[in-house]
C-alpha cells in the first residue's frame, strides 16, 4: 500500500517540484494550500497576494494530477506569528517570522491538518535534508543542511522538534535551485519561471514601519549619536577555552547600554521600536562624513542610538546570550550540561556564513563566544548552532 503524503503547495516552483518528486517516488500525494494572511497593509504594490499563489498552486496540482485542497490558517497565523512579531518589536527586539512560521504553522497547525487526512507524512519545498540514526535503541532524527549551499534553508527550521521532524519530508533537499528550475521547465509547470517569494513568510515584502503601525504607535524621539571613542570594549581574543570566568563571560555576551549623556542629538525619529541594530535606511539624517547606523535602541525612553561608519565599534560584539526558556535543542541527546562548553559553528541570521564559536551553559542559560567579532547581533533574532552539516539547536538572542 502506498504511503500518503500531504504537501504544502505554495504556488512557487520549489513546492511544485517537491510534489512531482514525491509522486515520482511512488507516494500517494495530496496538495494543501494554506492561506495565512490577507491584510494588504504595508505590502509593496509590486508584490503578489495570496490569490495569485492560490491560482498557481491549483494549476500545478491539475498539471500533476493530484488532489488539491484549500485551508484557511490566518487566525492561527495572526495569533501565533503576527501578534508575536508586533509584541517583540514593541519591546525593541527584532523577531524572525520565518522561523516562527515554520515552528508554529507549517510544522504544527498545517501538519496537524495534513495528518488528520490519514497521511503518513507532510512535506515542504525547503532546501534541507533529514535522516535518522539509532542511539541507545532510540531513533533520533537529524536536520541537515540542503545540498545547495546557496539556498540552504535549514536555519529557518532551527526551532522544529523531533516529533515534527518524524513526520516531515524534504523532497528537494538533495537538489540545487538551478536543477529545480530545470525540472519545472522540463515538466512545463506553470511555476517554472515564477519569481521566488520575498519578505515576511506568507505576508510578503512589506514597508516595515507601515506594516508595524497597524499595532504600534508613532512617537517622536531623539536620535543620539555615540562617538566611536565612547564605546569602550574589552573583548576576549579568539575562542576561549572550556573554563571561563563568569564575569568575563557576561562581559562579552551582555549587550552594551548607551546613555544620552555620552553622545549628542543627531535628529528625530518616529518610534524606537521601528528600528533594529545595524539599520541604515530610514534614519534620514545627513551631515556626517560616513553613513549612520543604529547601534542601540531604548524603547522605554524612546531613544535611538547611532554610530558613524561601517567600522563603528557599536556595531560589533564578541558574543551573545540565550535565556534558558528560549534554548531549543533539536538533538536533546547532545544538550550541554551545567558548566559544560562545546565548540560549534554558529549563524545568527539566514545566509550568514557559519562562524566558529564556543557555547557555554551557565545557570541554564547559553552563552556563545565567537572566534571573531560579529556585526549586528540583534535581540529577538535566532542563533543556530551546527556540527558539520547538522543543525543541533537554536535560541532567540536575549541581547
Amino acid at each position: 500500500m502506498k504511503k500518503k503524503v500531504v504537501i504544502g503547495l505554495s504556488g512557487g516552483v520549489d513546492s511544485s517540484v517537491a510534489a512531482w518528486v514525491l509522486k515520482n517516488e511512488g507516494y500517494e500525494v495530496e496538495a494543501l494550500f494554506m492561506r495565512n494572511w490577507n491584510d494588504t497593509t504595508g505590502l509593496l504594490k509590486s508584490d503578489c497576494h495570496w490569490e495569485d499563489d492560490l491560482m498557481f498552486a491549483e494549476m500545478v496540482a491539475k498539471k500533476l494530477k493530484i488532489p488539491f485542497r484549500f485551508i484557511d490558517l490566518s487566525e492561527s497565523y495572526r495569533k501565533r506569528v503576527a501578534d508575536y512579531m508586533f509584541s517583540e518589536y514593541e519591546k525593541g527586539r527584532t523577531p524572525n517570522p520565518d522561523v516562527l512560521c515554520n515552528r508554529e504553522i507549517k510544522f504544527d497547525s498545517f501538519a496537524r491538518e495534513a495528518l488528520k487526512t490519514g497521511a503518513d507524512y507532510m512535506a515542504t519545498g525547503h532546501y534541507c535534508r533529514k535522516d535518522a540514526i539509532k542511539r541507545d535503541g532510540k531513533i533520533i532524527f537529524r536536520l541537515l543542511s540542503g545540498m545547495d549551499n546557496n539556498k540552504d534553508q535549514s536555519y529557518f527550521l532551527c526551532q522544529v522538534s523531533q516529533k515534527q521532524l518524524a513526520k516531515a519530508l524534504f523532497p528537494i533537499g538533495e537538489m540545487t535551485k538551478p536543477r529545480v528550475r530545470e525540472i519545472a521547465d522540463e515538466l512545463k509547470l506553470p511555476t517554472a519561471r515564477r519569481k521566488d517569494s520575498q519578505g515576511i513568510c506568507f505576508i510578503g515584502k512589506v514597508h516595515l514601519p507601515t506594516f508595524l503601525k497597524q499595532k504600534l504607535k508613532s512617537e517622536k524621539g531623539e536620535v543620539i549619536r555615540i562617538p566611536a571613542e565612547k564605546c569602550i570594549t574589552r573583548w576576549l581574543r579568539g575562542i576561549p577555552g572550556p573554563e571561563l570566568d563568569d564575569s568575563l563571560l557576561l562581559m562579552n555576551t551582555t549587550p552594551p547600554v548607551y546613555s544620552p549623556e555620552t553622545g549628542s542629538v543627531a535628529g528625530v525619529h518616529e518610534g524606537a521600536h521601528f528600528f533594529t541594530i545595524g539599520q541604515r535606511k530610514g534614519l534620514n539624517i545627513g551631515g556626517s562624513k560616513e553613513p549612520l547606523f543604529v547601534i542601540g535602541t531604548d524603547t522605554l525612553n524612546n531613544i535611538v542610538f547611532v554610530g558613524e561608519g561601517e567600522a563603528h565599534p557599536g556595531l560589533y560584539r564578541k558574543g551573545l546570550r540565550i535565556r534558558r526558556d528560549d534554548v531549543h535543542w533539536i538533538r536533546k541527546d547532545l544538550e550541554l550540561n551545567e558548566n559544560e562548553s562545546r565548540l560549534y559553528m554558529v549563524r545568527i541570521r539566514y545566509r550568514q556564513p557559519l562562524q566558529k564559536a564556543r557555547l557555554y551553559r551557565r545557570n541554564n542559560d547559553i552563552h556563545i563566544i565567537f572566534d571573531r567579532l560579529q556585526r549586528g547581533i540583534t535581540a529577538g533574532q535566532f542563533a543556530a548552532w551546527y556540527d558539520g552539516d547538522e543543525l543541533i539547536g537554536s535560541g532567540a538572542i536575549d541581547g
